[in-house]
Order: structure tokens, then C-alpha cells, then sequence
């Protein structure tokens, strides 16, 4: 009685681990009959606890895109940018007038081209001041880590799932030592009574029991405590602070808050208006304070108002084309954003409850259903073995 108790206990906490995590996606016939992972089921709500435990705590947008030295980025991008700029110059002249673009004088086509591509990586540093100082307007971040997450249930699995496999190892092993415990309980009870109905509910009992002190375990209590004046005991993943941080930290840079998920938030996300009419606005000053050259020329030729409308279509090209280029400092932004270091030097600071907060979620709404089906499998294989004693 005492293995099989001990069988239960590592069983049961098996079964609820994976049905935390799986299947990813609803298995049967909805709404009631089938099922689906506890994080899957409900990863907006997973997600959402996750971005605001990050970007309340651990990342401020701000701060982050204040360590991207504008200058630097502009020369990171200087060779692809002076190739947007001659494309965009060239293809608005065709389009709007082809054939002054070319009785245009070299010199003329040359020097127009000349001081606008000088000017760019100027312009360049300019919008990416403005946009560190405004990055509240045109970057959503809780939008962006909980679209890709809701987008990718696979992703959020693995955030829970890699940071916490520890504590789900302990789930699953405590359920050996808590199960013979009782099983040696149940093997007394049993000898005294021989009561068919002791082995199925100890069972039932063994599942719910063990698995409702494993998960407090892994959490409870938050500060080491001494018990009976020998045995000192802390939460496993409070134990555990330093490493978590750490894989935490490797997994949001590494696949959550990445240069192309900023990328793809700004030029794509709810608030990507904002960005390009701040391009728009810049490049148009730099076309202003550059095309003095051949205005007259372009002016005459074409009308002021044709020329207006050269000038906007210019500034939309570029707009459009120039965010694009800044996927070239890639690599600098990486090692300038940090976000790494950054969110393992805040969750360190986090007082114990707060760091609760990054896993319990997970648990907390749906674990009463893990443990429900822990006692249910306890209690069929504790009736299993009452009809193989009977008999």
C-alpha cells in the first residue's frame, strides 16, 4: 500500500503538470467537453499578469531607449540610409516630373543629391532623440509582449514552463515521499478496519492532499523558517531567486523584448501613426532647408503647388523606407538596450512577494482543477486497489 500510495502522489502531480502546459490548443468538443493547458486556456490573462509585472517593475521603456546613443545608431545606418535617400529623391523627380530631372544639370542633380544624403544621418539623430524622449508615443510596450505572447501559446508555455522546471521536478518527486507517508497511514487504517471504502478514499485523499502541499510548497514560506527547531525551510522557487532571474531575464531579451519585436511594435503597432508623422515632419524640414539649391529650378518648372505635393510625397517615401534602415544597427541596439542585465538586476531588488507574482499566476485562478483531478485519478486507483484485495 505504501508504493502504490507513493505511485499515486508521483502520478498525480505528473498528470497536473501537464495539464498546465497541454494541449496547447482545445482538445474536444467545446465549450465543456475536452480540454486545454491551464496557460494556453487563458494566455491574454497570462500574458497580461506577465507584462505588467514587467513594465511596472522590471523594464521602463524609457529608460531603455535612453541608453541608444542617437549618433551612433545614425552611423550605424549611414551606407543603407544614403542609399534611401538618392532612391527616394530619384524615384519622386521621375514621378512627378521626369523629364526635369533629366535637363537638370549634373552638378545640379548631384549637388541637390549631395546635401540632402549630408543631411540625413543629421535628420536621422534628430528623430531618434525625439523618439527616446517620446517613446510613450509611439511604442506600446504591454501591447507588444502580450500580442506575441497570446500569438504564440508555445512561447508562453516555455516562459512559465523553462523558469520554473525545478519547481515542477519538486512537484513531481514530493509526490513519492508524501505519498508513502500516507500510504504507511493508509496500510494502518486498513489493517485494523479491512474497510473496502479506506483505499479509495485515501486515494482520492493522497491525490488532493499531495498535491495542495507541493504547490504551497514551492512558494510558501516566502522567508526561510526554522520548524520544530530543526529543519529549516523556504518557498523552492523563492530558494532559487538568482537563477530564476537569470533564465528569466535570458528568455524575455532572447525571444520576447528583441530589436525586431521593438522594430515590428514601432513601424506596426497601434501607435506607428505617431512614428511616421515624426519622420514625415523631420524629413520635410531637412527637404525645406536643403532643396534651396534647385528650388527656383523645380519651382518654375513645375508650379509651387506640383512642388508641394513633390515635397510631401519625398517626405512619405522616406517615412516609410528610413525606419526600415535602422534594422541594420541591430546588433548595437542589442548590447546598448541591455535588457538582459537590466531585468535581472530588478528582479534581484524584488521584495519576495513581488517575485511570487512571476510564477503564482500561473497557478493560482485554475490550480483548485489540477488538484480536483489529483484526487479523482487518487481515489480510481485506490478503488482499483480495494477490488484487486477483495478478490
Amino acid at each position: 500500500m505504501p508504493f502504490i500510495a507513493a505511485l499515486i502522489g508521483y502520478v498525480t502531480k505528473r498528470v497536473a503538470i501537464e495539464m498546465m502546459f497541454r494541449p496547447v490548443e482545445f482538445v474536444g468538443v467545446k465549450p465543456f467537453l475536452g480540454w486545454q493547458g491551464v496557460l494556453p486556456a487563458n494566455a491574454e490573462r497570462m500574458a497580461s499578469t506577465a507584462t505588467e509585472m514587467l513594465t511596472t517593475n522590471l523594464v521602463d521603456p524609457k529608460e531603455i531607449f535612453a541608453r541608444l546613443d542617437p549618433a551612433q545608431v545614425a552611423k550605424e545606418i549611414e551606407e543603407p540610409l544614403l542609399d534611401v535617400v538618392e532612391d527616394v529623391t530619384r524615384e519622386v523627380m521621375e514621378t512627378y516630373q521626369p523629364r526635369l530631372w533629366e535637363v537638370l544639370p549634373t552638378g545640379a542633380q548631384q549637388l541637390l543629391l549631395k546635401r540632402v544624403q549630408a543631411e540625413a544621418p543629421r535628420a536621422i539623430t534628430k528623430i531618434m532623440r525625439e523618439i527616446a524622449a517620446n517613446i510613450e508615443d509611439v511604442l506600446d510596450l504591454k501591447h507588444m509582449v502580450v500580442t506575441n505572447l497570446v500569438r504564440d501559446k508555445a512561447l508562453l508555455n516555455r516562459l512559465i514552463r523553462d523558469i520554473s522546471k525545478p519547481e515542477m521536478q519538486f512537484i513531481a518527486r514530493s509526490g513519492i515521499v508524501f505519498g508513502f507517508v500516507l500510504g504507511c497511514v493508509q496500510l494502518l487504517v486498513w489493517t485494523f478496519t479491512k474497510s473496502p471504502i479506506v483505499l479509495p478514499l485515501f486515494g482520492l485523499g493522497i491525490g488532493w492532499f499531495t498535491d495542495w502541499l507541493a504547490l504551497k510548497m514551492i512558494f510558501l514560506p516566502r522567508e526561510p523558517k526554522r520548524f520544530f527547531g530543526v529543519y529549516t525551510w523556504q518557498g523552492v522557487f523563492q530558494k532559487r531567486r538568482d537563477q530564476v532571474a537569470a533564465d528569466y531575464g535570458d528568455m524575455i531579451a532572447r525571444e520576447i523584448i528583441t530589436v525586431p519585436n521593438l522594430l515590428e511594435a514601432v513601424l506596426r503597432g497601434p501607435k506607428s501613426d505617431r512614428l511616421f508623422t515624426m519622420i514625415t515632419r523631420e524629413v520635410q524640414k531637412t527637404i525645406d532647408a536643403q532643396a534651396s539649391v534647385v528650388k527656383p529650378f523645380v519651382a518654375i518648372a513645375v508650379g509651387t503647388k506640383r512642388f508641394q505635393e513633390m515635397k510631401q510625397a519625398a517626405a512619405t517615401q522616406a517615412a516609410h523606407r528610413v525606419p526600415e534602415t535602422i534594422r541594420h544597427a541591430e546588433n548595437y541596439a542589442v548590447n546598448a538596450l541591455d535588457v538582459r542585465n537590466t531585468i535581472v538586476d530588478r528582479m534581484r531588488r524584488l521584495t519576495p512577494l513581488e517575485f511570487e507574482q512571476l510564477l503564482r499566476p500561473a497557478f493560482r485562478q485554475d490550480e483548485w482543477k489540477l488538484i480536483a483531478v489529483g484526487a479523482v485519478i487518487g481515489g480510481l486507483v485506490g478503488e482499483l486497489q480495494a477490488l484487486v484485495l477483495l478478490h
